[in-house]
């Protein structure tokens, strides 16, 4: 087999593409992994872990104690309707009780080198243009474009992984549009120096964003502050496209404005502190791509609109769903090519509605809800002052229940997910 074949291509070496090729790796399947840019690479992100992201990080051997540069956490952090909760991660079976922060600096190119020490070709600098289609219109391979002088080159294999990510320009390739009626959100964010703020064992989540420049007005959107344990925190808000503000917005604006309101000694008001610009990304939720697996390509992590609508998560999302794919095609390759091969991959969209659609139908519901200012509004006033009430909230909106058994929050949680209609 040359260099430009493989068992399955993996388009994008983000979490979910290098969780893919991992596994397919693990598995002996022979794999090329295809990253357009060089690592280590900028990525906008809160840079905050879950125990669902601890999760799939210890599944690929991460070691993610603090010497190894992890900087763990306790729970969440809630401010507002003038409440200050801290809520510590459940105790679970199925999941860690912590969670982590890390830049994607450092956290994408670790999860490509996993990939590569189980056995994956990692190629950077490899811009994928398209999918090569075979006489019958399945996808049989992709072009792409290598180094500073793009050069075309043409890689083969019977199965490819779309791993790259909101902009989805390989699925776009294959005419696999956005959904409009799903929601969507956007977030901003930037890095400051913040001796004050940044070796937090919290993350911390803000309700409500306010402006001393608008008349302490209340801002769209929600906010977030995660110390990063260097001197450093990453700061940015989300707002949903349930809000009327989204889209009609000057974001960067929105979020120097609530940063003034901050108090002086933490330093996020003082241009000084910043380092680099504020960047923003989209955030494709509750499966707004489908279908996720179509004449030989599987959609993964944001490829397929798999950022969880609660909480605009997508890190644990992809790498499960990287995973998933991995499994299944494994399963696939070993039957022969055609209806038995092809039974197989139908297996992973219906996997995926099976695991995420019932409790993505609910967190488009919510979105729609938390849009209304005024029922959010009174749901923080009224919801905040109660632990209990709040600590429901927390494993709903991260998505941390144990499936059997567990408490009676997580039987209330999982079988609301279970009659809600999947989307």
């Amino acid at each position: 087999m040359s260099d430009h074949e493989a068992d399955v291509i993996v388009v994008g070496a983000g979490p979910g593409g290098s969780a893919a090729a991992y596994h397919l790796a693990r598995h002996g399947v022979r794999v090329l992994l295809l990253e357009k840019t060089q690592f280590p690479r900028e990525k906008v992100c809160g840079d905050g872990l879950t125990p669902r992201a601890v999760k799939q990080l210890i599944k690929m051997g991460v070691d993610t104690s603090p010497e190894a540069g992890w900087l763990p956490n306790r729970g969440l952090r809630v401010i507002g309707g003038g409440v200050r909760l801290e809520l510590d991660w459940p105790e679970l079976a199925s999941f860690p009780n912590y969670g982590l922060v890390r830049t994607r600096l450092d956290f994408d190119d670790l999860l490509a080198r996993r990939a590569v020490e189980a056995g994956a070709v990692l190629h950077t600098n490899t811009t994928v243009v398209g999918p090569v289609l075979g006489d019958d219109g399945r996808v049989v391979g992709v072009s792409a474009e290598v180094g500073p002088e793009k050069e075309p080159v043409t890689f083969h294999a019977p199965l490819v992984v779309a791993a790259d990510g909101v902009s989805g320009r390989f699925p776009l390739a294959l005419g696999l549009a956005k959904r409009e009626d799903r929601p969507m959100g956007v977030a901003v964010r930037r890095y400051y120096k913040s001796p004050a703020r940044h070796d937090d064992n919290y993350l911390e989540s803000w309700l409500e964003l306010r402006s001393r420049e608008a008349g302490d007005n209340l801002l769209p959107g929600y906010g977030w502050l995660f110390g990063l344990g260097d001197g450093r925190v990453n700061v940015g808000l989300g707002v949903l496209n349930s809000s009327a503000a989204y889209g009609k917005t000057n974001y960067r604006r929105m979020l120097t404005d609530w940063l003034a309101n901050t108090p002086p000694e933490w330093g996020l008001n003082d241009e000084a502190n910043a380092e680099g610009p504020i960047l923003g990304a989209a955030l494709p939720m509750g499966f707004n791509r489908v279908p996720h697996y179509t004449r030989g390509v599987l959609l993964v992590g944001d490829s397929g609109g798999m950022v969880n609508p609660f909480n605009g998560e997508g890190i644990p999302y992809a790498m499960e769903s990287g995973e998933l794919a991995a499994e299944i095609a494994v399963q696939a390759l070993a039957r022969p090519a055609g209806p038995d091969r092809e039974r197989a991959l139908q297996q992973y969209p219906t996997e995926l509605k099976a695991r995420y659609g019932g409790y993505y139908r609910l967190g488009g519901i919510f979105v729609k809800l938390i849009g209304n200012p005024q029922i959010m509004r009174i749901a923080t006033k009224h919801g905040m002052p109660h632990p209990t009430l709040m600590r429901f909230v927390l494993k709903l909106l991260a998505n941390l229940t144990d499936p059997r058994g567990g408490d009676a929050m997580d039987r209330v949680i999982n079988a609301m997910t279970k009659v809600t209609p999947a989307v």
